[in-house]
């Protein structure tokens, strides 16, 4: 026993080496969420739902500027898309690629809605006042395009997109 405790000083024990080394590296392998949306806000990047397919069509990025939300065009969900621009665009927008293209613009919130700005359709170039209100937790968003009041227009409800889609 008295030569088991016996040790040249400043040496360890091999499992405690072992141990001293294993121990920070396999912190470093311990996941770290990345820091979770705002639910309580429309800002962030959301899949537009098309219409007629229902099929997921284009990501938006939706951020806010000196207190209003604008929102672009980030990514195109469909295969192959073509290179499109906004021919049919009356505005500054008039023949500039639809991706990249701005087309939520200057919504302010009031309430739980975000009101008073507008919204392009870039496939008519038409120009609709908007409305959003977030839905299902802060995980959808209802976006109300209309023309005078808001009860005559349509509402498309987009999914909120994960950062890396």
């Amino acid at each position: 026993m008295f030569l088991r405790m016996m040790r040249p000083v400043g040496v360890r024990p091999v499992g405690l080496r072992l141990a001293a080394l294993l121990i920070p590296v396999a912190l470093l392998a311990v996941p770290v969420p990345a820091p979770a949306a705002d639910l309580s806000s429309p800002v962030g990047r959301w899949r537009t739902i098309d219409d007629h397919t229902h099929q997921a069509k284009a990501i938006v990025r939706i951020f806010e500027q000196n207190g209003k939300l604008y929102g672009v065009v980030e990514k195109s969900l469909i295969p192959n898309p073509p290179h499109r621009t906004c021919d049919a665009c009356t505005d500054d927008r008039k023949g500039k690629p639809i991706l990249g293209m701005d087309i939520i613009r200057g919504l302010q919130q009031d309430g739980d809605t975000w009101d008073h700005g507008t919204i392009l359709d870039p496939e008519t170039g038409k120009v609709y006042r908007c409305k959003m209100s977030l839905r299902d937790g802060g995980r959808k968003l209802a976006v109300r395009g209309f023309i005078g009041f808001a009860l005559l227009g349509r509402t498309q409800v987009w999914e909120r997109a994960a950062d890396g889609s």
